[in-house]
């Protein structure tokens, strides 16, 4: 099991939200309106961990030890929301979000495979260190951008606790989990292709609630994270190419091969398909 490493591991480095959050630092001055309503806007975002939670458990009920890991993500994610609520608390409760915005983003989840779900959200962890690193260099009051590189140190180690689960999927799965894992990193590895933000929480994931099916599409404003990202934090295709390149690096690491663009991800994609293809046609058929 790696539930009980990972608890140890995470706790050792876990941060106190009283003691190591500098707050005596806050200077006013440096806090703008508008980024104060991005950081509303990132605490609602957060507490969709809240929904994200309930459709791992419900989708690996048969894997007590990932169910049993989602104790430390859940509380460490929903901490995520609770310090930055926190910070507009103190210094600007005008922007603290009702009980009811954050209840907004909590909807189910159609029910998805549990391997390309476990890739999507290892893919979201690192695009999410990346969006708070460069958030923590737009921000220009300094307890806030104590708090983003905070909130970007935690998804980097939560990436690398799915990339743990991850390479136990390989062994106990082999192929089916190189193909989930190739399918889902060319996706997310492609982002610059794409007209959206690509992160679990701006993916459709209920049919029924379409078009609100969508983390982002159910908050206050749901055109903000795109203009966060483009003409506030400025996540260009520089910073979306490190995404691209952490994705590949990772995925070359646990598939023991090198892949140094998304095409050559995609050609061992497709090898896998063939592979798996031609597994499924040699079986003997049932009586």
């Amino acid at each position: 099991m790696l539930y009980p490493d990972l608890f140890k591991q995470l706790e050792s480095v876990r941060w106190d939200m009283a003691t190591d959050i500098p707050w005596q630092d806050f200077d006013g001055a440096r806090l703008s309106d508008e980024q104060a309503q991005t950081i509303k806007m990132n605490a609602i975002t957060e507490w969709a961990a809240l929904p994200a939670t309930e459709m791992f458990l419900r989708d690996n009920r048969h894997d007590s030890d990932f169910s049993a890991f989602m104790s430390i993500w859940f509380f460490e994610e929903q901490k995520h929301s609770l310090v930055l609520m926190e910070y507009l608390r103190r210094f600007r409760p005008d922007c603290v979000p009702s009980e009811e915005e954050l209840h907004q983003v909590r909807f189910d989840f159609d029910p998805a495979p549990p391997l390309e779900t476990l890739m999507l959200h290892f893919c979201g962890e690192i695009r999410l260190n990346h969006w708070y690193r460069r958030a923590a260099e737009w921000h220009s009051e300094p307890v806030i951008k104590h708090i983003y590189t905070t909130l970007s140190q935690d998804e980097a180690r939560h990436g690398g606790a799915y990339l743990r689960y991850m390479r136990r999927a390989l062994e106990k799965c082999g192929d089916e989990a190189r193909a989930a894992f190739a399918k889902v990193g060319v996706l997310m590895a492609s982002a610059r292709r794409t007209a959206q933000a690509l992160h679990p929480t701006n993916l459709h994931v209920n049919k029924t609630l379409f078009p609100r099916d969508t983390v982002q599409s159910r908050m206050p404003d749901p055109d903000w994270l795109e203009h966060w990202l483009d003409q506030q934090i400025r996540f260009d295709a520089t910073w979306e190419g490190k995404v691209g390149e952490r994705i590949l690096h990772n995925l070359g690491l646990l598939f023991n091969r090198s892949f140094k663009t998304v095409q050559d991800l995609n050609r061992y994609r497709k090898e896998l398909t063939s592979r798996l293809g031609s597994q499924a046609g040699a079986a003997p058929q049932g009586t």
